[in-house]
This record gives C-alpha cells, structure tokens and sequence, in this order.
C-alpha cells in the first residue's frame, strides 16, 4: 500500500523504492531522478501522512510481543465431578497446526478449538465433537490429536476405547466438520498425527508410568492400522534426572508418567516428542528422541539428554505435553502446558515458545525469559534471545492497594509466583491496585494476569459473555495520572491480558482500576510490568561453581556469590559448551538444588545476572564431569 500512495503522490518517474522496512515506524529510503520543488514538497506532504498513519499501527517498535502464559479465554472444567475441588480454569496438552495461513489451536476439554492469522489475536469457535457423531453424546477431546492430511484437516480425541470419531473439515475456520470414521478401530490415549513426506500416516499415542509411548502406520483411504504398534519410547528416569516424578524430582514412590507424543521432521531425521514425569510439577517437559525413520524399533534412536522443553524457575512455570510447528516465515515454535495446580492438581495454562534445529541438527526450545515478552513471527529473528530488551520493572518493589481481603495481600501480585495472588475486598468498579517502580522507567508493556478468586458454581465449560473492564495508569509522582489503556468497553474475556503499549512511557507509577470482573472478587496473580529501569545493569557473576553428587551423577549443587544490585539469575546448561540450550531462573536466591542431568554424561553451565535495567555478561563456560 505504501509502495502504491508513493508512486500516486509523485509517480514511477519521480522516485524508485530503493528499501521498505516495514518495522514501526516506517523508514523509507528513495532516490529522487528528478529534483523539482514539486517532487520534494509532495515528498514532504508523503512523510507527514507516514507519520501519522504510523501512530496507528499496531503496537511495538521492532515487532508486536505476546507474552506467557497465552491470552485466551480458557474454559473452566467441564468435569462435573471436579466441582468438589472448586471450579477453575483448566486446559492443557495444547496442538498447534497451520492450515490455510492461519494457527490453529486444539486443547484439552475446551467444548472447541481457536484460530488465528497473527498467533497474538485467537478467535473461539465452539464445536462438541460427538462421540461417537450419530448418539448424541460427546467427547472433551482430552488431549487431542489434530493432523493436516492433503487438504483435511483431522481431529481425534483422547479414548482407550473404539467409540470415538475421527472428524474431518477443509473449512474449520467456519467451524465446517463432518465424520471421517465413526468409531476410530484402536483408539489411543494423548494421540498424535504425523504425516511423512511420502503421504504415509502415522499415529502416536501413550500415557502411562509403566508401558511405553507407541506408534503405527494407518492406512490413509480407510484409517485401519496397518501392522502392529511399535513401541516408541519408555523413560529411563534412572539415567535422566529431569525424568523422576515429583515436583522436587524427589518421589520415590510413584514412577513418571510418559505422555504427549508428538513428531517433527527435519533434515531427515524424526525427532519424536513426548511429556515428562507429571503435569502438575514445575519440571513437567517434553523430551525428544531422535530416530532414522517414523517408527523406532529401540535401536535406530538417541534420546536428547536434557529436555527440548523446561521452565523451572519464574512466573509461568512447566512446559510440557506440547507440539511443535511452523510459522509462516519457516521459524519453528513450540507451544506446551504450563503448571498453575492450586485449586487442582490439572489447573493449568498454556505457553508458545520459540524453538528450532541447531547446524548440527540438535533440537532446542528457548524459554529462557519465557514468560518475558516475546516477539511474534517475522521474516527474521534478530534480537537477544528473540525477545526484546525488556525487564521486568517492579519485582517485590512497594505496592499499595485500596483494599486487601484476608490474608491475599498486596505483596502476592508482584512476587513472581502464578500460584499466588492479591484480592480486593469487593469486585467493585474502582478498586485498585498500584505498583512503585522505584524510579522513572521506560515502560513498554504491561502483563495483568487474572485471579479466579471465587468461581460462580454454574461456571461449567465455556462461558459466553464474560469479560473484563480495566483501566490502566501511568505516573511520574505518584499524584498527577495520565490514562495509558482505556478497556472500560471491553467486552472479552481476557484472564492473562497483555498489553504492549504503542510509543513506551516514563513512569515511576503504574496503576490498574477495576471496571468489571467475571466472576469473584478483583484479585491479581501478577501486574507485571516491562521495560527498562533506565539505570546500571547488574555486575557480573564472580564466583560460580557446581558440586556434582558423588553417588548419583544426576544432581548436583549449584552455588555462586551473590550480586548485589541484581534480583534474578539465569542458569544455562547443557551437554556442549556451545549448546547450552536449557535454563533456570533464579529469584532471590544464591543457590539452586540440580536434579535434571544425564549421569552419564559430562555438563556445562554459565550464569548470568538480571536487574530492571539489563543483563550482566556471562560466566565463562564452566565445565562439570
């Protein structure tokens, strides 16, 4: 379009485009053949016309960011007999497919799917997938399969039964659907579809502490196994200790669960993806093995020592049972269930991650700032680990509130812990909370992140017309407020809503009012806020050194000396000093319990510290056999 306004404005013969970088605002660069007083004026009147048509572009000065766990509108259970828990929001074991140039998203007992054209904006599409299609009767789809054969898209759910319909649509985006089999002949737990490059078919499938994942060839006219199942992959907990079960990687008396399959080709190669040891622990990942051909026979595969996907430490913690896909640019990403387990052990959420294949073919998932924000898919991915320079801005700084109820006080909406929260007194419309930044920052991006604080008891699955109402404030004295958001209309659902501001901010202050809640009290889990501090970064790491358990190589004890003008640190590690693909972030402490290494193999681990204003420069490598 802008191409079009030029060449409108002062014609092919006046200027030629020499570069159009689409990143906000625009920058054009043009040589001018023929130098007419004319040709500049209008050039003039052209650039005053860019400038304001920029000031309405969507938001981000390199690229619009989301941030983790994902804005959508999660459904609360729709398991009856969960209402003695307390109903909460609840999904999990998260597909992402693109089809047709848009994403589309599949979870688990969520009564339909969401797509999207831009992976930021989801759009719900309510659809009970009957079970099977002709009784009437209807399935969650826990833990769904979703798989692109030819044209079709195709959907199953979680059944150990024969009594569940594969469905098929070219049209799902108008929520088009008709049955592709009537009862699926050998069902299948955490299901997963592969097609090859070849066309061939495969389905994945498995959960389970004793027995294997599995996979099989289908026959794709008629969807009837062909052969037996293959097993797949069983974990090896004795070996790997990210695989022991607790969320202290501590349990003795339980074995992990392996669950989740998934299958990405790249290169040749089949990197099969599955979920380790429980959903419910902070250390839930997904691990891969990599293989020769679609089905394993044990011998042909390698097991990655470290997981693909793990966020132990922070706000949104977890990052397993997921799949992997490609964005429009070719970029890989990896989406994954995020632990919350507070009013259930399965209350949990969802996070995209950007993921990919090294030179040497080795599969990573960076979620190193994980719940920081991230940038969307772009032609290129420049930038310090894809995110932008941002840093959180008021971590465990001053907060005050106009009213506490009981013990959910103000201190638990910036403490970085998903699992805790502040509630006011009344959802009424005024009430609000306010964070100190300590000084004048730059702020770029706002996180509220939504407490159900008290669920309505006919909250049952998917709510239609609940929404959020907020405003948000910005202030360099605490006492004269310029209005940043104005979401008193807004008529969304919008539980971790994410808002990155269009031109950044100074502000010492930044204060959220309530309008409106769904449900409960007026309550927040975390009101993060991004930016830079406009100070010094933190100082480097001195001291840093890891003590490797004599009798079980599998932990070991992190200790490095504390830097004073830091709040966090991230730990990287890895089996290669150039692929330290995994990390941990560390708030406050100066000391991290390791349980998640390979015994057999030798690691590496760098460290570096994190303030509002920066990083600091990494350790050396430091090698640990």
């Amino acid at each position: 379009m802008i191409k079009r306004i030029i060449k409108e404005i002062l014609g092919p013969a006046l200027v030629t485009p020499v570069r159009l970088c689409c990143d906000a605002p625009f920058n054009f660069l043009f040589s001018i053949r023929q130098r007419t007083s004319t040709s500049i004026l209008l050039l003039f009147c052209f650039l005053q016309i860019d400038k304001a048509f920029s000031q309405a572009l969507p938001p981000g000065g390199r690229g619009v960011t989301y941030c983790n766990p994902i804005n959508i509108d999660y459904g609360y259970t729709p398991i009856p007999n969960f209402a003695e828990w307390g109903r909460h929001r609840a999904t999990a074991d998260p597909v992402i497919v693109r089809y047709k140039s848009d994403y589309y998203l599949f979870s688990t007992n969520q009564w339909g799917y969401w797509w999207s054209n831009d992976m930021l904006h989801w759009n719900f599409i309510s659809k009970k997938f009957l079970r099977p299609w002709n009784t009437g009767t209807y399935d969650e789809l826990c833990a769904p399969a979703v798989g692109i054969v030819g044209d079709t898209m195709i959907v199953f759910g979680s059944t150990y039964t024969s009594k569940f319909t594969i469905w098929m649509s070219t049209n799902p985006k108008a929520n088009q659907w008709k049955p592709l089999v009537d009862s699926f002949e050998i069902g299948g737990w955490d299901p997963a579809f592969f097609t090859d490059d070849d066309g061939r078919l495969y389905m994945y499938n498995g959960s389970s502490n004793r027995y294997p994942t599995y996979g099989i060839e289908l026959d794709r006219k008629t969807f009837k196994p062909i052969g037996t199942r293959t097993p797949m992959y069983l974990l090896e907990d004795w070996r790997y200790g990210w695989q022991r079960f607790g969320e202290h990687m501590d349990n003795t008396f339980l074995d992990p669960f392996i669950e989740g399959s998934w299958m990405t080709k790249h290169n040749g190669k089949y990197y099969f993806q599955y979920g380790a040891p429980g959903t419910e622990f902070s250390g839930y990942a997904d691990g891969v093995v990599v293989g020769s051909k679609p089905l394993f026979d044990g011998i042909e595969s390698t097991p990655q020592s470290d997981p693909l996907s793990m966020k132990l430490g922070g706000f949104a913690r977890g990052a397993g049972h997921g799949s992997t896909y490609e964005d429009a640019y070719g970029n890989y990403w990896h989406i994954s269930t995020i632990m919350l387990s507070v009013k259930n052990n399965f209350e949990r959420r969802l996070g995209i991650w950007p993921a990919g294949f090294d030179k040497d073919d080795v599969m990573w998932c960076n979620t190193a700032f994980g719940d920081y924000p991230t940038y969307l898919p772009s032609p290129s991915r420049e930038g310090p680990g894809l995110r932008p320079n941002w840093f959180l801005l008021n971590y465990k700084k001053p907060i005050t509130v106009s009213s506490a109820l009981g013990t959910y006080s103000a201190n638990n909406a910036n403490d970085e812990d998903l699992k805790t929260y502040w509630s006011a007194a009344t959802a009424n419309k005024g009430e609000w909370i306010q964070t100190d930044l300590g000084n004048i920052s730059t702020v770029n991006a706002i996180q509220i992140n939504y407490a159900d604080q008290d669920v309505d008891s006919d909250r049952l699955g998917k709510v239609n017309g609940q929404y959020h109402q907020y405003k948000l404030y910005s202030s360099t004295d605490g006492k004269k407020w310029t209005l940043l958001v104005d979401k008193s209309n807004n008529k969304t659902d919008m539980p971790h809503e994410y808002v990155e501001l269009t031109r950044p901010v100074q502000a010492k202050f930044i204060k959220l009012e309530n309008i409106h809640m769904p449900t409960g009290k007026f309550a927040i889990s975390g009101l993060r806020v991004f930016g830079n501090g406009n100070g010094r970064k933190p100082d480097a790491v001195r001291t840093f050194f890891i003590l490797r358990t004599e009798k079980d190589k599998r932990s070991g004890w992190i200790k490095w000396n504390p830097v004073n003008n830091a709040y966090a640190y991230n730990i990287y590690y890895g089996t290669a000093p150039g692929k330290l693909y995994n990390c941990i972030m560390v708030y406050d402490y100066n000391e991290y319990w390791f349980k998640a290494m390979d015994k057999l193999k030798t690691y590496y681990f760098a460290i570096e510290a994190i303030n509002e204003n920066g990083i600091s420069e990494r350790t050396k490598v430091l090698e640990v056999r």
